[in-house]
């Protein structure tokens, strides 16, 4: 295969593999009504369900890095979406709790991989054009999501009821495997390679590896809270159930043209978009607290924009790593802690407005302080060199 059609083969799979990160997630929220009363869940199972993608991303992001050392990350890519859609076939079809959330770990298995391998992939392949590229697979992202959310409830109107609606997205992750199959033979010596992986307890210790996990996790959380509870605080100004909605729609689809604009000014400008970033959320939040009805559109505007950090986080990380096994063991340490903190911010909210009577003062002050230390941690990442320069270690340069 010559070089061109390599390339194009490549972008081709980290932008499918990107599509499907997500629509195990959005589906299930966008039916969870209709599945929980389906599957007869309390509103407490259908929590967990809500909670299992934070753990997942977790749990089996940090194992990512181990076991591409042992049969490469496009294998264990493809292992993974397999998993996925053979998990989101399986778990729509089953009628109780249990065999549905184990059932979805297989079906998270796919994005949680790929959450870790991806930043890997792209320096592995693109180490001169992580911008650019990087922006490939997180656009996709928040394509995917989007069109999970808003079309799984149409399709199962269509074909059936919500099983058809989170099951349909089986045949995106089946498809994402395709172009990854020529890429397998590049795995064949890695086995056999000497390239110093770095555990977790080394990257514990390691200033630059917390900065980028705080940026990724406080970022998180903020969305997290958005996606959970912006459409509940709108209603409770007053807006209907439906124009609430569509707020947060918007505030979500703000995710694809900052996703595609953000990587790319990444290189040169890391400092002065974090610091733009930041000045729109704290407007947003602002605007939220004072305002909320009056500005929505406005505040859900600037609050998109914000979260760019997300892209940015992920296109930083692969510009402060100096090798593919480095970038693949920070992004797991990375994100194995940014998610289990970043899912601490819904439950938060819960408590403070159930202590508070409903006062959403201090959850949204609580989303703004997780800004600030999103928007410092970004700014001591910008600031800094390599990974690799901190730790005082040296490994192999990027392989393309």
């Amino acid at each position: 295969m010559n070089h061109r059609r390599h390339q194009i083969l490549l972008v081709t799979a980290m932008a499918l593999t990107g599509l499907s990160m997500r629509s195990a997630v959005g589906s299930v929220g966008a039916v969870l009504t209709d599945l929980q009363a389906g599957l007869h869940l309390s509103s407490g199972a259908a929590g967990l369900v809500t909670t299992l993608p934070v753990l997942c991303f977790a749990g089996l992001g940090s194992l990512a890095p181990a076991l591409a050392a042992r049969i490469g990350e496009h294998r264990l890519l493809v292992l993974a979406l397999i998993a996925s859609a053979l998990g989101l076939v399986g778990r729509s079809l089953v009628g109780s709790l249990w065999p549905f959330l184990g059932l979805s770990v297989f079906a998270l298995s796919g994005a949680a991989f790929a959450n870790v391998l991806m930043p890997a992939l792209v320096k592995r392949h693109f180490p001169d054009q992580i911008g650019r590229m990087s922006s490939v697979y997180i656009t996709a992202i928040a394509i995917g999501i989007t069109a999970a959310s808003g079309a799984s409830v149409p399709i199962g109107d269509i074909a059936g009821g919500w099983r058809a609606g989170i099951g349909v997205w089986a045949v995106l992750a089946a498809i994402a495997v395709l172009p990854w199959l020529p890429t397998l033979a590049a795995d064949q010596d890695r086995s056999r390679s000497t390239a110093r992986r770095l555990g977790p307890a080394q990257l514990g210790r390691n200033p630059l590896t917390w900065a980028l996990t705080l940026m990724f996790a406080f970022q998180s959380f903020q969305a997290y809270v958005s996606f959970g509870w912006f459409s509940d605080y709108f209603q409770h100004e007053g807006l209907s159930a439906g124009r609430s909605g569509l707020l947060v729609a918007f505030f979500a689809a703000l995710g694809i043209p900052v996703s595609i604009v953000i990587p790319a000014l990444a290189q040169r400008h890391q400092l002065g978009l974090i610091l733009a970033m930041t000045a729109t959320g704290v407007a947003g939040y602002a605007g939220l607290l004072m305002a909320p009805v009056a500005g929505a559109w406005l505040w859900m505007l600037l609050l998109g924009i914000t979260g760019g950090m997300f892209p940015l986080t992920l296109t930083m990380l692969g510009l402060h790593c100096r090798s593919v096994e480095t970038t693949a063991a920070v992004s797991a340490f990375m994100q194995g802690v940014g998610y289990i903190l970043a899912g601490s911010g819904p439950l938060l909210v819960g408590l403070l407005l159930d202590v508070t009577n409903q006062n959403w003062t201090p959850p949204l002050l609580l989303t703004m302080a997780a800004l600030f230390v999103s928007a410092g941690a970004g700014v001591v990442a910008a600031r800094s060199s390599y990974v690799e320069d901190t730790l005082g270690v040296s490994t192999p340069a990027a392989r393309a």
